[in-house]
């Protein structure tokens, strides 16, 4: 049951556009008890189709700068390539912690642009 829910939650953060591995990650690790790095791999299989499923939809709203997407894609796949093998690489306690101080980070970042906006 907390798989499904977990499921459920992370589809409904994604589609909200924050990202679902904001919530599925920390489950898998924290709820289910999963290794950090099979849980970012469960998320990157998790995370295309979605994400194709999202650009989809962004295309046939005319949402997409094809222009800039263009620009990012490829330093985009490069780097994740990179940050793919040096995570295979990092002991799996301190990815957990990056990540965790990734997710404060952020965390704190769009609690300064809300308070900024207002």
């Amino acid at each position: 049951m907390i798989l499904i829910l977990t499921g459920f939650v992370s589809g409904i953060i994604s589609g909200m556009g924050i990202g679902g591995g904001t919530v599925l990650i920390p489950a898998l690790t924290i709820l289910i008890g999963i290794e950090q790095k099979t849980a970012q791999a469960i998320n990157l299989i998790y995370f295309v189709p979605t994400a194709a499923i999202a650009l989809m939809n962004h295309c046939k709203n005319d949402r997409v700068e094809k222009n800039v997407v263009l620009k990012l894609v490829i330093p985009g796949l490069i780097f994740a390539g990179i940050g793919s093998f040096i995570a295979m690489g990092v002991n799996s306690g301190l990815l957990k912690k990056c990540f965790g101080y990734f997710l404060g980070i952020m965390g704190c970042m769009e609690i300064y642009k809300g308070a900024k906006h207002k």
